[in-house]
């Protein structure tokens, strides 16, 4: 199967997304208080494409390439989609995309992706085939990793015992709500995050630094419940949940 090159890669998509259009996010800050500490600071490559502290105009530069970069991405897949549906194979072609994390962009005044943010920690996935229904979208977290059982079902294989991870398509089919009792993450020995429901806990063990977010109520992730009265049993429940994975993972920090 032969796919033309694309042609007019560059500034038409950058032309896309005026500058004097693009906003600051919510949660934007000139530099987060501890990214020196949880491994994001000046040195690392991510955080150094914009100047510290960051300024409203680097901010909108980096969002501004990010909408590009996304809207040339959009065009190849839709050239991929062509030439399935020219050769025929578009019918019977289970499609997974998905991608890297997302870079923060402004976020927290982070840039890269090293971080338990929702915004550098969720990552795209859809899926097309045959029997996925269309436009269905299902709320519940789940990992990427998920979709190699997925492919073995597809596929009419057996997942092995030593397969941590669960298929998607009892989710897919309705028969299965919950893919997961909680999700857990983590970046070197610096950063550690559980989400169970609405909660989410994000330490910092090099600085015994706990945040507590309720998703639901503060989905910017803005206020730290860790600090306000009356949470600190939550905190102890989200933290030895975070224990019990990391034991579970194999997670020996």
């Amino acid at each position: 199967m032969s796919v033309p090159a694309s042609r007019g890669q560059g500034p038409q998509y950058v032309d896309k997304y005026p500058l004097e259009k693009i906003k600051l996010p919510k949660n934007f800050l000139p530099e987060y208080p501890y990214s020196e500490q949880i491994g994001c600071g000046r040195k690392l490559r991510d955080e150094r494409l914009a100047p510290f502290p960051r300024t409203d105009y680097s901010v909108k530069v980096n969002r501004q390439e990010y909408y590009a970069i996304i809207s040339h991405m959009d065009d190849q897949v839709g050239r991929i989609l062509n030439a399935l549906e020219s050769s025929g194979t578009r019918r019977s072609t289970y499609i997974f995309f998905t991608a890297d994390h997302g870079l923060a962009c402004g976020h927290h005044g982070l840039m890269g992706k090293q971080n338990m943010f929702e915004h550098s920690m969720k990552a795209p996935l859809l899926v097309a085939g045959p029997g996925i229904p269309p436009g269905k979208v299902i709320d519940t977290p789940v990992y990427l990793q998920d979709i190699m059982p997925t492919s073995l079902e597809i596929a009419g294989m057996e997942v092995p015992d030593c397969i941590d991870f669960r298929s998607l398509m009892p989710l897919i089919r309705g028969e299965r709500k919950q893919q997961y009792d909680a999700i857990y993450g983590a970046y070197l020995g610096l950063q550690r995050m559980v989400r169970q429901g609405d909660y989410k806990l994000i330490y910092y063990p090099r600085i015994e630094k706990s945040l507590l977010f309720n998703l639901k109520d503060d989905p910017q992730e803005m206020v730290n419940l860790a600090e306000q009265a009356g949470y600190a049993d939550k905190v102890e429940e989200m933290q030895q949940l975070l224990r019990r994975l990391q034991g579970d993972m194999g997670d020996d920090l």
